[in-house]
């Protein structure tokens, strides 16, 4: 697989080891046209249920991409890409780097599948924004100059606007678009129907899918994948 096929996906799907999907959605999801599974979450993440989820999606000829939790559950092998968070706006030092030596210190790294993103997490009831102690009362400028800083300084190849859970502000996407220039700009958060995923897909590069496959099934990530494809 080519190492930067990720930077031309517009939909990726995030599927979450401590949720269950229901016979048949698996397949229905993998001929959607989403262009990826994410096998990613907050809670209850382990290395026994990754697994889990690995094999019952690895039949499908679909990149994987593996965003860990933390460093006591990321898979290696069989996984296209591991897409590895630090949090701008966390008040946790752990999040930005701290995790990140532990995985190092105690594991096997590959450093050929490691794409490092910075994350922007704005929604303060999700489980992300609670566990990594995200400051989400930030003002569009404030956002942009994250983002801004995560390109020009840090040199991260993606900037992910986080909402998890609930529907983001699109002003605030499009600022954080604006900020960047060769940073892939991902959005997450809240995207259950076809106009949202339309709206969103005006500023981000990337839409990611997740709560909507789990509460409305497959057939909303059809539609989601057909607004930005």
């Amino acid at each position: 697989m080519t190492l930067t096929k990720w930077k031309n996906w517009a939909h990726v799907t995030k599927l979450d080891p401590d949720k269950s999907l229901k016979p048949g959605d698996i397949e229905a999801i993998a001929v959607s046209g989403t262009d990826a599974l994410m096998l990613s979450g907050t809670l209850n993440v382990t290395r026994e249920n990754l697994i889990d989820l690995q094999k019952q999606v690895k039949a499908y000829d679909l990149p994987l991409v593996m965003e860990p939790a933390g460093p006591e559950a990321i898979l290696l092998d069989g996984i296209d890409y591991v897409f590895v968070p630090s949090v701008m706006n966390t008040t946790d030092v752990r999040w930005i780097i701290g995790k990140h030596r532990d995985w190092v210190l105690h594991n096997r790294v590959n450093w050929e599948k490691v794409v490092p993103e910075a994350y922007i997490v704005l929604n303060p009831d999700s489980s992300v924004g609670k566990v990594t102690k995200a400051v989400c009362s930030l003002t569009p400028a404030e956002v942009a100059s994250y983002a801004s800083i995560a390109d020009h300084y840090f040199h991260f190849p993606i900037v992910y606007i986080e909402y998890s859970g609930m529907y983001g502000n699109p002003g605030i996407v499009k600022a954080a678009s604006e900020a960047i220039d060769t940073s892939v700009l991902y959005y997450g958060g809240g995207i259950n129907s076809a106009e949202r995923a339309a709206e969103m897909s005006q500023y981000a590069d990337t839409i990611v899918v997740g709560n909507a496959v789990y509460e409305r099934g497959p057939d909303v990530l059809k539609a989601t994948v057909k607004a930005v494809q």
